[in-house]
């Protein structure tokens, strides 16, 4: 793929991205393992990235990793949440794409237990009345 100028919105996805989702990143210090400031934020052209950004965290934006790196982009599986529907990079066994996500889904899961248990204490038939 050619190298080009990155549109607005591209720029405006990595800077999201880096702020947001990039371990390496601090805001008082920039790129905390090189000490300097994070190049990822002052980029105007594709081509070369932080090895960092790339691997871990352009993958979260399938279609920013997708226009930025075109056929050589790896594929990411992508899972819908159990509870929103909202898409999230699968990762092991996980069923929900955040905490609030997961923290409903637990809910809703116990309030139907305890709902087929009273059920079904109600519909039991209690032998140790009946002598």
């Amino acid at each position: 793929m050619e190298d080009r100028e990155l549109t607005r919105e591209e720029r405006a996805a990595i800077r999201n991205l880096v702020v947001s989702m990039c371990a390496n990143y601090d805001s008082n210090y920039g790129c905390l393992p090189l000490q300097c400031p994070c190049y990822m934020l002052i980029k105007w052209w594709t081509g070369s990235y932080c090895k960092y950004f790339q691997n871990s965290v352009l993958p979260n934006d399938p279609k920013l990793t997708t226009s930025l790196l075109g056929d050589a982009a790896p594929t990411v599986k992508m899972r819908a949440c159990a509870v929103c529907g909202k898409a999230f990079p699968a990762n092991g066994k996980g069923a929900y794409c955040s905490l609030a996500c997961k923290g409903e889904g637990n809910r809703r899961k116990s309030r139907a237990r305890m709902q087929k248990k009273r059920d079904m204490g109600c519909n039991a038939k209690r032998y140790d009345l009946l002598r």
